[in-house]
């Protein structure tokens, strides 16, 4: 049977390895699937560096799989590190490596996608991590080409997903690649969640507000534009406004924001747009109208772009 190893270590909260363990762990539970499916086949062991090990809210765990069985298993999960400033232990970075070396199976949820960089396994690969923790794993693993915005990345081998609930997403897509899409249905069924989910972590991230210019007549300018989302605004009002010539605007606004006055409206637009789609009572039509869009498929289109879902998706997230 297919040996899937999770990591457990001091500190960590049961809801990473809770998941994982509950959907790889199915195959213990007969009778729980419909008709004619067979419930994924892994053996799922919970693996430490001690025997013990303390959990967030004061529970302490005990297993009898050590970080050996973590090296010789099919598939390693690494759930989120305690800390991503700290180097992983040189016992965890040398069982990691011997999986990988066997040709193993590497996952990572969440910020565990460090402890899968130290070892090495993410050079020349795409990953992904939680969003907060995304620039600084690119800063300290140039070698990664870290995407901030999936909920998972599959590079074959190794895979990585964003945030602990992005866990359930790709867990799932695993399932769904070694079982098929039948079997992921059920388990996703059982849990009550999403087969798949759409879009990515686009639409959790916080979009800081930008923070103004030094330069005063472009802060202007934009701060004008802000006031009037809901109407058409052209390029040669925005360098009015900021009492330039349309070629100097150009180059005086790249030089202070380091984007066109096009594409910065486009974002402001969309950005506008997320509290009406999260509050208000209005149509995605209404909604592309007020905040200036010409065309509610205009409106789809950069949303889709910029959020990685759709206006309906994200309403539907974050208003149930």
């Amino acid at each position: 049977m297919h040996t899937v190893a999770i990591l457990a270590y001091d500190g960590m909260t049961g809801f990473e390895s809770g998941l994982a363990t509950e959907i790889f762990g199915m195959a213990e539970l007969p009778g729980k699937f419909s008709a004619g499916v067979a419930p994924p086949g892994y053996a799922v062991q919970l693996c430490s560096e001690q025997p013990e090990v303390r959990m967030l809210g004061g529970a302490v765990m005990r297993t009898s799989y050590g970080i050996e069985d973590l090296a010789n298993a099919d598939t390693v999960l690494i759930p989120s590190v305690r800390d991503v400033g700290a180097a992983p232990s040189p016992e965890l970075v040398e069982a990691i490596r011997a999986a990988d070396d066997r040709q193993a199976r590497l996952v990572s949820i969440c910020s565990g996608a460090f402890a899968l960089a130290a070892a090495g396994v993410l050079d020349g690969r795409a990953a992904t991590t939680h969003w907060i923790y995304a620039d600084q794993l690119q800063r300290q693993y140039p070698d990664i080409d870290v995407d901030p915005a999936p909920l998972y990345v599959d590079s074959g081998r190794v895979l990585t997903s964003a945030g602990c609930a992005a866990g359930l997403d790709l867990c799932l897509h695993i399932v769904r690649t070694d079982h098929g899409m039948r079997v992921a249905n059920d388990v996703a069924r059982r849990l009550v969640i999403a087969p798949h989910r759409a879009g990515g972590q686009a639409q959790y991230i916080d979009a800081p507000v930008p923070e103004p210019t030094a330069d005063g007549r472009i802060a202007a300018g934009m701060a004008w534009a802000l006031e009037h989302l809901d109407r058409p605004i052209t390029l040669d009002e925005l360098a009015a406004q900021s009492a330039m010539s349309r070629r100097s605007y150009l180059r005086q606004f790249a030089k202070a924001t380091g984007t066109t006055p096009i594409k910065w409206l486009i974002e402001q637009r969309v950005q506008a747009s997320l509290a009406l789609l999260e509050s208000a009572d209005l149509s995605i039509e209404q909604i592309a109208a007020r905040v200036g869009f010409e065309s509610p498929v205009t409106y789809r289109h950069h949303f889709t772009r910029q959020m990685r879902t759709t206006p309906s998706d994200y309403r539907s997230c974050f208003t149930g």
